[in-house]
């Protein structure tokens, strides 16, 4: 799915009218790695349980209307895309911070990287 694609469904949403937004993260692959060394391509898996119980726990915070998010697995290169999220809610002070918490769950909870270095 793409984040148009996410839109178009967030915007198809029964309570889209409660909505004063939709957020979007698209996450991609650098091309070098947090401590500066050049990464040529990422392995990243995924904990599809965990993942649902995170957009569960997301869905059930104050404003937020719906959660969409697709994390790719597999062998990417620079430039591919990593995480795609689109969150709708009624307000920035709800919906900022989802992002941002969701996001760092994933990280540390969801997916776990690989870099193939040069």
């Amino acid at each position: 799915m793409t984040l148009e694609e996410m839109v178009v469904r967030i915007k198809s949403h029964p309570r889209i009218a409660e909505a004063g937004m939709i957020l979007c993260h698209n996450g991609i692959v650098r091309e070098t790695s947090r401590d500066g060394r050049k990464v040529k391509e990422i392995r990243v898996k995924v904990n599809h349980q965990t993942l649902q119980k995170i957009i569960s726990e997301c869905k059930s915070r104050p404003g937020i209307i719906e959660v969409l998010i697709e994390v790719k697995e597999g062998t990417l290169k620079v430039g591919d895309d990593i995480m795609l999220v689109a969150i709708a809610g009624d307000i920035r002070e709800h919906v900022f911070p989802v992002l941002q918490d969701l996001i760092h769950q994933i990280k540390q909870q969801v997916s776990t990287k690989e870099e193939i270095l040069w």
